[in-house]
């Protein structure tokens, strides 16, 4: 297996657990301070780094610095306060339906956009996986089994912070052909950064002030740290190495860690609709790996 696709499957289960630390502290920090607080976490760690790995034989163009800022202002302040903000008015279980947006707005646009294309046994292992996906954040069917709770207008924000992930990969996908991830990533959400400062003095205007509790703290380091500067410096490098509708299919095994991590940590049910599901992801990855494998192999 390529070393690019272990990387991102650890990657991705680990991101299933931003849903849950998100949620928690959002009940004590409104969604605009969240979203500021890690983008500010994460240009601390990232900008030494750039600075450090910056070249001086690679300028970036005037085409790949609006790449950055529509990168930063797509994936970093709109996917996060969409994200936020659909969390608090929908429920933890929706919010997952969210990263399931993502892989299927980049399935679909990076043939427009990008000229990259799946293979037909990488489809179906795509459709397998968003099937898996769907089944495990609803524990259930949808028509059949569930009904979907009336949230639509925290649903649609998170349909929106879906969208606003893939047009990050599909800005990104470009740019990070001819520079390195770090940098790309850093200016990226400095400018994620700049753009969420305003909506965060207006929300501590209106009163909306943080109870800094150790909880709320430890929970912003790690959505800061780990979830925003390593998760999207890894995100990144895997654009430089995989076709971005692949890399999308990698995205749909967070819902699978997020309820596995609930049924550990927090004694959530294991249905047998988790279990369905996570079994559709896993098989939906594997055929994956398996085209790629197959289409290597013709060519060589």
């Amino acid at each position: 297996m390529p070393t690019a696709y272990v990387v991102l499957i650890l990657a991705n289960v680990v991101y299933g657990s931003s849903y849950a630390v998100s949620r928690v502290v959002l009940e004590h920090m409104g969604p605009a301070t969240l979203s500021f607080c890690r983008l500010a976490i994460g240009s601390l760690v990232l900008v030494p780094l750039a600075l450090a790995q910056r070249r001086e034989d690679w300028p970036l163009s005037r085409s790949d610095r609006w790449s950055i800022f529509w990168m930063g202002l797509s994936g970093f302040a709109a996917a996060f306060a969409f994200g936020n903000w659909g969390l608090r008015l929908s429920t933890a279980t929706n919010a997952a339906l969210l990263i399931t947006v993502e892989p299927v707005s980049l399935i679909l646009l990076s043939p427009l956009v990008l000229g990259e294309r799946l293979t037909r046994r990488e489809g179906v292992g795509a459709l397998l996986t968003v099937v898996g996906a769907t089944v495990v954040v609803l524990n259930g069917i949808p028509g059949a089994t569930v009904a979907i709770a009336p949230h639509w207008r925290g649903d649609l924000l998170l349909v929106l912070s879906g969208a606003a992930y893939a047009g990050y990969s599909l800005f990104g996908r470009d740019v990070l052909a001819r520079h390195r991830a770090v940098p790309v990533t850093a200016w990226s959400i400095l400018w994620g950064l700049v753009v969420m400062a305003p909506f965060t003095v207006a929300e501590w205007v209106a009163g909306e002030r943080p109870e800094w509790t150790q909880t709320v703290i430890i929970g912003t380091l790690y959505l800061g740290i780990v979830i925003t500067a390593l998760g999207y410096l890894i995100w990144n490098w895997g654009l430089e190495r995989v076709e971005a509708p692949r890399l999308a299919i990698f995205v749909n095994i967070q819902p699978l860690s997020g309820a596995l991590l609930g049924v550990l940590a927090l004694r959530e049910t294991l249905t047998i609709y988790t279990v369905a599901g996570g079994v559709l992801i896993l098989i939906g990855v594997h055929t994956t790996l398996l085209a790629k494998r197959a289409q290597r192999g013709s060519i060589g």
